[in-house]
């Protein structure tokens, strides 16, 4: 998903009134030339980033923090627009509600904030909501744990609509709650209801009213997948169990393959990498689907439940090879074509533990990444077939399993009890 320039303009034009603001836009106030990040795993979806260039070794004293402040509990993940940041958070006191939040990316002020009354119960991992929020032509879409779909003028933080999953559309809350970031999509907002009579919607973005709705699938936590280009796209939607593709305009099922899964666990957004699309799960383990020319093909060519089986963490690709985090090995090298495991780092990344979790970003047109553990250390490595190389690494924050944003040079990262900026080109002492 691109962010238009207008809508760059009218985020900037809210804050910036003249001059540059520090080392994020240039001086006649239009943005610099490095990316965002809009939504869920970035502008494409993938977890790739188009950053600055980072030097091999980061300071022994840690990237300088630019700004900190307090929030709620919650793992949602953090989107960024021109000079705004948004997630989520729950607060319990004096009333129990789900907050959608708005700050400055230079200052870490909270610009605005807007309450959304929820009743959590006794939802399993209960401390907040966990999507990310979805930022586009100028609003912000937000899902909560309990399914309160909320649209909001970006600038502002004016309601515009809302929507209640469960009670609106008869969804079925999944396990552990909502999880799947709203998706926009030519005019339309896909959202997973986890409905008997429509699993999957897709909403007018102005209005919030219903354009269409298929399957009958439980909800899954993993937000759909968008592939391909005019004509032979398709919409990938990983649930509890099946990969099914749906014709994005229509809602229109083009193919389905088999993939129950235990307790509903289908987390890790699904990545596809040369005409292959890979599914990994924490029990069942990986599926691999050749995608045909058009989008009725597909052809399941192998499958792997030993050493291959994520759970949270997105796998990336590169050059015909995948890396993902296997819930008992660590990070792992497989061959996208065949399956074939190459290497594990042993859990060096990220602790083993009982849900190993790491957020794992690819530098594009590069073999390095960045990674957010759950520790809160950000590794900057260098992945190949043939090993891990760690180049560097920093806690940036304390525990956390919430996915951080990167834009422009700067990484944002939350947790239960704050979220912060640091400088991936400043040191501690540098500035």
């Amino acid at each position: 998903m691109s962010i238009p320039t207008a809508t760059r303009r009218l985020l900037l034009a809210a804050v910036v009134v003249s001059g540059c603001v520090e080392g994020l836009f240039c001086a006649d106030g239009c943005a610099a030339e490095l990316e965002d990040w809009p939504q869920w795993r970035g502008v494409r979806g993938d977890g790739s980033w188009q950053g600055p260039a980072l030097p091999d070794q980061w300071p022994e004293t840690g990237l300088k923090l630019v700004w900190k402040r307090p929030i709620g509990g919650g793992y949602s993940g953090i989107s960024v627009v021109a000079d705004r940041v948004y997630t989520m958070d729950r607060q319990t006191e004096p009333a129990e509600r789900e907050r959608l939040l708005c700050f400055s990316a230079v200052d870490g002020s909270l610009i605005w904030s807007v309450d959304i009354p929820v009743q959590y119960g006794d939802l399993q991992y209960g401390s907040g909501p966990r999507s990310a929020p979805t930022v586009e032509d100028g609003r912000v879409y937000s899902l909560g744990a309990t399914g309160r779909l909320l649209c909001v003028d970006a600038i502002s933080g004016r309601r515009h609509w809302s929507r209640d999953l469960v009670k609106d559309d008869q969804g079925r809350m999944p396990t552990w709650g909502y999880a799947a970031s709203p998706l926009v999509l030519d005019g339309r907002l896909i959202v997973s209801t986890g409905s008997q009579s429509r699993s999957i919607v897709a909403l007018d973005p102005r209005t919030g009213s219903l354009l269409w709705s298929s399957l009958q699938d439980e909800a899954g936590y993993a937000p759909p997948v968008l592939l391909g280009r005019g004509d032979t796209r398709q919409m990938i939607c990983w649930t509890p169990s099946h990969v099914r593709s749906l014709h994005p305009e229509t809602g229109g099922l083009n193919w389905s393959v088999p993939y129950p899964v235990t307790m509903g666990v289908a987390i890790a957004t699904p990545v596809v990498h040369r005409g292959v699309l890979l599914v990994s799960g924490y029990w069942e383990g990986t599926r691999a689907i050749r995608l045909g020319e058009n989008p009725q093909q597909s052809e399941l060519i192998w499958s792997e439940n030993r050493f291959l089986r994520a759970l949270m963490s997105q796998p990336v690709c590169r050059d015909g090879y995948a890396y993902l985090l296997d819930k008992r090995f660590g990070l792992t090298c497989l061959e996208v074509d065949t399956g074939r495991k190459l290497w594990d780092d042993g859990n060096r990344m990220t602790p083993r533990g009982r849900n190993p979790h790491a957020s794992i970003v690819q530098l594009m047109d590069s073999n390095h990444v960045l990674v957010l553990n759950s520790d809160g250390d950000l590794i900057h490595a260098e992945l190949t077939p043939r090993k891990y190389t760690e180049l560097s690494r920093t806690r940036i924050i304390e525990a956390t399993w919430s996915h951080p944003a990167f834009a422009q040079h700067f990484v944002f990262a939350r947790n239960d009890t704050h979220i912060l900026c640091r400088d991936l080109l400043a040191g501690a002492q540098d500035r």
